[in-house]
């Protein structure tokens, strides 16, 4: 009891919190690991609208800044320990939602073990097309997606973690040529990648054959998850849109170790 007594806001250090202790306001502050028991919405920015990822049950997260670092009514900065990706968590997502625990330790899959899971992550991805579902900006659980979270959690859902957003997985990726009517050297489980030439802003999961599934919004796209292809001679105009943005494909060589990535 003496011990409990002495751990305060000011003298805690993040290794006296017992793995599997609730979430509770008090606890709450900067170096603390937790895994999610619920899901949680990550935001791009301390305060208003603006959702940048979603967080399933099971996921893990530790905390940048306290509360007090930032003033009340603020949410909390995090990072996924998962895939290393930053947000804003409001506090009270917390609650109730989380326990305690020690960092996690990643399994690092290389390509071989990454091809045998392959079939699964297609097949989660064809399951999640078959609900009713409409495009969500920074969707991660379902069934609503955006493109770069339907990747993510196709492949999550085996164990095999890559970055969040689209642009990050391209630089994750081991580059792969293709152009429209050229796919032969895609294979099932690649990516494939759209956008400008600066910058790639929406991702595919190439199914075979130059077909791909992909979420895509209202303006060009399908407001959903959509199947899709490269067919030069294809006349429908969410294919055709896509097609003249096609920057690349890649190919997942290796599982993320949960490191912040640069962005």
């Amino acid at each position: 009891m003496a011990r409990l007594a002495v751990l305060t806001v000011d003298t805690f250090n993040p290794a006296q919190l017992a793995a599997g202790t609730p979430a509770a306001p008090e606890w709450l502050l900067a170096g603390t690991n937790w895994q999610l028991t619920g899901s949680a919405d990550l935001y791009s920015q301390a305060r208003g609208e603006g959702l940048a990822s979603q967080a399933w049950p099971g996921r893990h997260l530790q905390i940048l800044t306290s509360p007090a670092a930032k003033g009340p009514g603020m949410r909390l900065r995090v990072r996924m320990l998962d895939d290393g990706y930053p947000g804003w968590l409001e506090p009270d997502a917390l609650l109730g939602r989380a326990v305690a625990c020690s960092p996690p330790q990643p399994q690092l899959l290389q390509r071989c073990s990454i091809a045998r899971r392959l079939e699964q992550v297609l097949s989660f991805a064809q399951a999640t097309q078959r609900l009713a579902n409409t495009y969500l900006w920074g969707g991660s659980l379902g069934p609503n997606y955006d493109c770069s979270g339907l990747v993510q959690r196709a492949y999550a859902s085996t164990g095999i973690w890559i970055p969040r957003d689209a642009y990050l997985q391209e630089r994750f990726c081991q580059p792969v040529a293709v152009r429209p009517g050229q796919v032969q050297l895609l294979e099932p489980g690649d990516l494939i990648f759209f956008g400008t030439p600066q910058r790639c802003s929406h991702v595919g999961l190439h199914l075979g054959g130059g077909h791909y599934l992909h979420s895509s919004g209202v303006a060009h796209g399908r407001n959903g998850i959509g199947l899709d292809n490269l067919a030069p001679q294809n006349p429908d105009p969410v294919a055709r849109h896509y097609r003249l943005e096609l920057r690349g494909a890649g190919r997942v060589m290796h599982s993320h170790n949960g490191s912040p990535l640069p962005t």
